[in-house]
């Protein structure tokens, strides 16, 4: 990858800041984009130290203001852009529907969909432009595919996500410019940990994985390199899911979360992960 430029949001943490440590040691130019400038910050000296090229610029992605500043700040440092890797998202608050709030509703989808559809604006133009194709990469989810109880609002945007990532592929397609989706499982991040609310809670969801655990990082930062390199020349418009064979099971209800009490009803349900 030596010589092209990657925009990575939500890259100070998790999928990817492991995302954002690969590309670098390929040789990519990386420009990262998050909310916690501390962390940022950091991985950009991380990166610096062993000769990688990186930069940061701190964005609320729920500001759309800032989201129109991402993909001009990667031009100004850069130069230019070649690949991009759409990962910021937020969970919101969990709770039946007949519970969930507009305003948590709200917040979800501007951080999943609206952001992403800014920025997905801001990166076709940019590529088109420059006439030599591209690849951009939307982090979507199993919850793109399948119901999660509690998580309404948060499936929803990423059934969006997909809709979004289709619509790019068959847009751009003729532009050299290949869109996708990753669908990841349940992966160690301080994310999913701040969902499920405890190390136990994640190793339940571990035992109901027929891989026998959940997923690292890395492994989906090793999915997204080759979703960017011309290894993937051929696929494009797809969601690529890495979720340790969850999926691949007879159909299954997840936990909810974040219920207290929970009721009898739920309680019958959740107890399905251990069978």
């Amino acid at each position: 990858m030596a010589g092209k430029v990657a925009l990575i949001t939500g890259g100070t943490r998790g999928i990817g800041a492991a995302t954002a440590r690969r590309v670098a040691e390929l040789g990519a130019k990386v420009v990262i984009a998050g909310r916690r400038r501390r962390e940022g910050r950091l991985l950009i000296d991380e990166i610096k130290r062993y000769d990688g090229s990186a930069a940061f610029i701190q964005a609320d992605l729920a500001q759309p203001d800032q989201v129109r500043l991402i993909v001009p700040f990667a031009l100004e440092t850069f130069g230019r852009l070649d690949y991009a890797f759409n990962n910021a998202g937020i969970s919101g608050d969990n709770r039946l529907l007949v519970d969930q709030t507009e305003e948590n509703f709200d917040r979800v989808f501007a951080v999943n969909v609206k952001a992403l559809f800014l920025l997905l604006q801001d990166e076709l133009k940019q590529m088109i432009a420059q006439g030599e194709g591209g690849s951009i990469v939307n982090t979507a989810s199993v919850g793109g595919r399948l119901a999660i109880p509690t998580a309404g609002h948060y499936v929803a945007s990423k059934h969006a996500v997909l809709g979004l990532t289709k619509t790019a592929a068959v847009e751009c397609g003729r532009d050299g410019i290949r869109v996708n989706a990753v669908s990841p499982g349940a992966v160690r991040t301080e994310m999913l940990l701040e969902v499920f609310g405890s190390e136990v809670a994640l190793d339940r969801m571990a035992s109901v994985h027929p891989i026998g655990r959940i997923g690292r990082p890395k492994e989906i930062a090793d999915a997204v390199v080759w979703l960017f390199s011309e290894k993937s020349s051929y696929y494009t418009g797809q969601s690529l899911t890495l979720d340790g064979g969850l999926t691949a099971q007879r159909p299954y209800v997840t936990q909810p979360v974040n219920l207290e009490p929970a009721s009898p009803e739920e309680r019958r349900l959740a107890g399905k992960l251990d069978q």
